[in-house]
């Protein structure tokens, strides 16, 4: 039997690998060629801001006018807020206020979500446009695409109804067919005896409010005696979607809220958020 020294045979096995590592080498890098996936980038946001604390008190005071008739302690106890109960913090936060005041009820809320993509294709401000797309239809809306905005809405979100700001929606009760023209004051012949102000002001796109906006508009129910009425702002600036709601329930029945009011202070409110977050 040949006998092979250590030295010998511990040659040959290092020449062996290494040829090994060769071949497998040169048969990996031949498809260095292969086209490679650059990640889409990150969104501007990483974290949320703490949201009891994303409303200044002074606007506190001017949203909820009820605060003012109550005692110091009760006060603060309004302007702290009551937190959100979420399962992820960097994600999703919240904060809700309520005051009772002798003639109304006012109430606020806001959410911010910051969307994250876990598609390396698909970047956090795409998936995040996704999410604010889905709430604008369920709105009855859709944002007007390039081009005529009549003719086709072309993106696969888009219905065919674009242009008609909120009748299409299930639970409007606008949609006695008041132009979305803009006169906020006039009535434009609906039912008998309706002049009320939020039928001049429909639910709708807006413009110069982060990346997009729009503004939800909820009278009371057709046929409720409750003259309830809430008005929600929703926009998204890069990765992060907002949700403003301001509510009124007047302490009479025969007491109607003021849904132009309601409106104009939900979006000077959105507007500083916005602002906030752009800091």
């Amino acid at each position: 039997m040949a006998y092979v020294p250590g030295v010998a045979l511990l040659a040959a096995l290092v020449v062996g690998c290494s040829a090994g590592a060769d071949s497998n080498a040169n048969g990996a890098d031949s498809k260095a060629g292969s086209p490679t996936v650059t990640p889409a980038p990150p969104g501007k946001y990483l974290t949320l801001p703490a949201p009891c604390r994303a409303v200044p008190r002074s606007t506190l005071k001017d949203l909820l006018p009820g605060a003012a008739e109550l005692p110091g302690d009760q006060q603060d106890k309004v302007f702290r807020g009551s937190a959100a109960v979420t399962y992820d913090t960097d994600r999703k936060v919240g904060c809700s206020w309520k005051a009772d005041g002798p003639n109304a009820t006012r109430s606020l809320s806001i959410d911010f979500e910051r969307v994250v993509s876990y598609d390396p294709a698909v970047s956090d401000d795409d998936r995040a446009d996704t999410v604010y797309a889905k709430k604008e239809k369920a709105a009855g809306l859709s944002s007007a695409t390039p081009g005529p905005p009549d003719e086709k809405g072309e993106a696969g979100e888009k219905s065919g109804t674009a242009k008609d700001p909120a009748d299409g929606d299930t639970d409007a009760t606008d949609s006695a067919g008041p132009s979305p023209s803009g006169s906020s004051g006039e009535s434009t012949g609906g039912a008998p005896g309706s002049g009320s102000p939020e039928e001049a002001l429909p639910s709708r796109i807006l413009d110069n409010l982060g990346d997009a906006a729009f503004l939800k508009d909820l009278p009371k129910k057709a046929g409720s005696t409750a003259q309830h009425h809430t008005v929600s702002v929703v926009f998204r600036t890069s990765n992060v979607v907002v949700t403003v709601r301001y509510a009124e329930q007047p302490a009479l029945v025969t007491q109607v809220p003021d849904g132009k009011e309601l409106q104009e202070k939900a979006q000077a409110l959105a507007r500083k958020l916005a602002e906030t977050l752009s800091e």
